[in-house]
């Protein structure tokens, strides 16, 4: 396992060791003590998670407050998609910067999005797979969100965006500047 750091402390890309052959393939996509050793990081991951979309859905930006923010270690089992996280750590450096990282069953790069980020993803492919694991169980009374097209923050989803699919709640989300005061992580 390689672990990349990125511009934003504590979000890692990981590079796995794959061994394919005649027969397919095997790597190993989490190893507590390896993921410990290479971040710091003492991560208990609690709830799995899976969705599927087509080309165009964007999911995001979402983010758990409080007690029930959430780490999570995402992948894409089927097709590939452009994978975001947002600092919405108030008090960090990189407060409102993103990383975007491109994921994909061709490559079995996971990307590390910890506590206090807002996660996000757009299907690149004509279908995706998603898989992500979490720390945190999901708790509907504390989910935030922020609107995918903030100017303040300048994502470039590499998608024409009259092609994007994104659901109606996530289309009325708030701007980053109307929630800084209440963000707590």
């Amino acid at each position: 396992m390689r672990i990349e750091s990125t511009k934003l402390d504590g979000c890692f890309i990981i590079h796995d060791t794959f061994f394919g052959d005649n027969r397919g393939y095997f790597f190993e996509s989490f190893n507590k003590k390896t993921f410990f050793d290479k971040t710091g990081l003492a991560i208990e991951f609690v709830q799995d998670n899976q969705s599927q979309s087509q080309l165009g859905v964007l999911r995001g930006l979402h983010f758990q407050h409080g007690d029930a923010a959430q780490a999570k270690l995402v992948r894409v089992l089927k097709g590939k998609v452009l994978d975001i996280a947002v600092d919405l750590r108030v008090h960090s450096a990189t407060f409102g910067q993103h990383v975007a990282v491109e994921l994909s069953e061709d490559s079995h790069t996971q990307f590390f999005v910890p506590r206090g980020f807002a996660h996000g993803f757009v299907v690149l492919s004509e279908q995706a797979t998603f898989f992500y694991k979490c720390d945190n169980y999901y708790n509907k009374s504390a989910e935030g969100g922020i609107i995918y097209n903030d100017p303040a923050i300048g994502i470039d989803w590499q998608i024409n965006t009259d092609n994007i699919i994104i659901s109606d709640k996530d289309l009325i989300l708030p701007r980053l500047s109307e929630i800084k005061k209440d963000l707590q992580f």
